[in-house]
C-alpha cells in the first residue's frame, strides 16, 4: 500500500559522543523538522560528556577529581544525580560497582594515558574504601565532598545515563515512542508503529566480529551489557578486560563473558550490569534475584558460551535452546 501524507515518518538521527555515536529512532508525523531534535539531541550528549569525561582535563568531573580532600565543590545537576545513584549502587552491590577505581582504570591503559607500571603497581597496593563511605553528596545545594583521596570514574554509568538524556530530550519534543541508544546501551520507549515491541540484539562475547546472540523486545524498558570483549589491554601476554576489580585495584582476571541487565532506566541498567560482572554468576546471580533484576549471564565454557539467567524476564531454557533466534520480551 502506498504511503499517505499521513503516514508517520521513519527518523534515525545519530551523532558523535564519548569515543562512540548515539542514535535515535523514530515515527513522526510528517510536519516535524528534525532539524531542532538531532540539535537538541547532540547538545544533550555534549552536556553529559562535558560534565562527566575522565578524558577532558576540564570537565566537571575531573575539576571534582582535583580538588583537595575536605573542600566542598560545586557541581551541575546532572553530574550530581550519576554520582548519587552510582553511590546508591556502590552500596548495594557491596562495594563491586565503585566509581572511585579512577586511579585503577588509567594506571591499567583505559584512560587518556597508556598503562605504566608503577601506577599499575599503586593501584594494587593502595588501600581502598567503596565510594559511598567517602563522598559525600549535598544534593539539595548542588555540593560534593570526598572525605578521603579518590578518583572518580563513571564510564561504568555514564553512556546510560546519556541514552537516559536522549530519551528525556525526545519526550520534550512530545515523542514518545523511540529507540535511544550510545553503543550497546539502549532505551525503549512505546512500541512502533506496527504495534510491535523494539527489538534489540544482545551481542555474542565474541571479540573477532559482531553478531547477536539472542533478541530483546523491548517496551519501556533500557539494556545494557558488560563484557570481557570489546576493550581490553594484554599484559605479559595475558588479555584482561578493562572491569577494574575494587578487590585487587585490577582488572577482573575471572569473570562472565557478558552480563546483559534490562530495568527502567538506562544508568541503573549500566552500573548493574557492570557490578554483576564483578561479582560473577553465583553472588551476583543471587544479588540480582533478591533485587528482582533481570539479568543474563553469558559465561564461557570448552563447549561454548552457556547462558545463566535470573528473572522472569530472561526465560533460560529459551535463551538457550534458541540461541541467536531466541526472543525475550521486555
Amino acid at each position: 500500500m502506498p504511503k499517505t501524507s499521513t503516514d508517520p515518518i521513519r527518523h534515525a538521527l545519530n551523532g558523535p559522543t564519548m569515543g562512540t555515536r548515539w542514535s535515535a529512532l523514530f515515527h513522526a508525523d510528517a510536519g516535524l523538522d528534525p532539524a531542532p531534535v538531532q540539535a537538541a539531541l547532540q547538545a544533550a550528549v555534549v552536556e553529559v560528556d562535558a560534565a562527566m569525561s575522565t578524558w577532558k582535563p576540564d570537565s566537571d568531573l575531573m575539576r571534582l577529581n582535583r580538588t583537595p580532600t575536605g573542600a566542598w565543590v560545586a557541581v551541575p545537576a546532572g553530574l550530581a544525580e550519576v554520582l548519587n545513584l552510582g553511590l546508591r549502587i556502590c552500596a548495594a552491590s557491596g562495594g563491586a560497582f565503585d566509581i572511585g577505581m579512577g586511579d585503577a582504570v588509567r594506571a591499567w591503559g583505559f584512560g587518556p594515558e597508556a598503562a605504566s607500571a608503577g601506577a599499575i603497581r599503586a593501584a594494587m597496593a593502595a588501600a581502598r574504601r567503596p565510594a559511598h563511605e567517602v563522598l559525600e553528596i549535598d544534593r539539595a545545594a548542588g555540593l560534593v565532598r570526598k572525605h578521603t583521596p579518590i578518583m572518580l570514574d563513571l564510564n561504568g554509568i555514564v553512556k546510560g545515563f546519556g541514552v537516559d538524556k536522549l530519551a528525556g530530550t525526545l519526550q520534550g519534543f512530545g515523542i514518545t515512542a523511540f529507540l535511544v541508544g550510545i553503543d550497546g546501551e539502549m532505551r525503549a520507549s512505546g512500541l512502533r508503529p506496527d504495534g510491535m515491541p523494539w527489538t534489540v540484539a544482545v551481542e555474542a562475547p565474541d571479540p573477532e566480529r559482531r553478531a547477536p546472540h539472542s533478541v530483546l523486545m523491548l517496551q519501556d524498558a533500557a539494556v545494557a551489557t558488560s563484557g570481557d570483549y570489546r576493550h581490553h589491554v594484554t599484559v605479559q601476554g595475558q588479555r584482561l578486560s578493562h572491569t577494574m576489580d575494587p578487590a585487587t585495584g585490577g582488572p577482573l582476571r575471572s569473570s562472565p563473558a557478558s552480563v546483559t541487565v534490562v530495568t527502567g532506566s538506562c544508568a541503573e541498567a549500566d552500573a548493574w550490569a557492570t557490578a554483576l560482572m564483578v561479582l560473577g554468576p553465583q553472588a551476583g546471580g543471587e544479588l540480582a534475584a533478591h533485587l528482582s533484576l533481570d539479568a543474563l549471564f553469558l559465561m564461557r565454557e570448552a563447549d561454548g558460551i552457556r547462558p545463566h539467567a535470573v528473572g522472569a524476564l530472561f526465560d533460560s531454557p529459551m535463551v538457550s535452546a534458541a540461541g541467536r533466534e531466541g526472543l525475550v520480551r521486555a
